[in-house]
């Protein structure tokens, strides 16, 4: 069956951003948990590891709700990436209950800014949105009345 899953890219603080997720959503990682730089075998024409990247996070998949996945890696400037945190990117979580989109959302804004605080819309249902302390957009839609 194909899945969709999210990905996100830091610059440096993948760990702390995926261990946040993993508290807020009570899961677990998937697979063999944090892949490290480290532990990638190094090919021919691949440039050397700096030192202070070796334990980045290389990957980490996180299961969150109704067969969402969050996956992330650290992607710095000494790999030659540079990570632009903007709004182009919301997760869009759908819960099954108003409780349970209640909590998710004051555990994901809590440091961060709530654009459009939750309330029922026009459309029918719950819906509201904001962004975490680590820059990353939450929209959170339900239908329960």
């Amino acid at each position: 069956m194909a899945t969709g899953s999210i990905y996100l890219n830091f610059e440096r603080s993948t760990e702390q951003v995926f261990q946040f997720y993993s508290e807020v959503f009570g899961s677990e990682y998937e697979g063999y948990g944090i892949m490290r730089f480290k532990e990638v075998p190094m090919c021919e024409d691949m440039p050397p590891l700096h030192e202070e990247d070796k334990n980045l996070v290389m990957h980490v998949s996180l299961p969150i709700l109704g067969g969402y996945t969050l996956m992330g890696s650290d992607a710095p400037e000494s790999m030659g990436f540079k990570v632009k945190q903007g709004n182009n990117v919301y997760v869009m979580l759908q819960p099954d209950s108003r409780e349970e989109k209640r909590s998710l959302f004051k555990a994901l804004s809590a440091g961060g800014t709530v654009e459009q605080d939750l309330q029922d819309m026009f459309w029918g249902d719950y819906y509201g949105s904001c962004r975490d302390r680590f820059g990353v957009h939450w929209m959170f839609n339900c239908s329960e009345k």
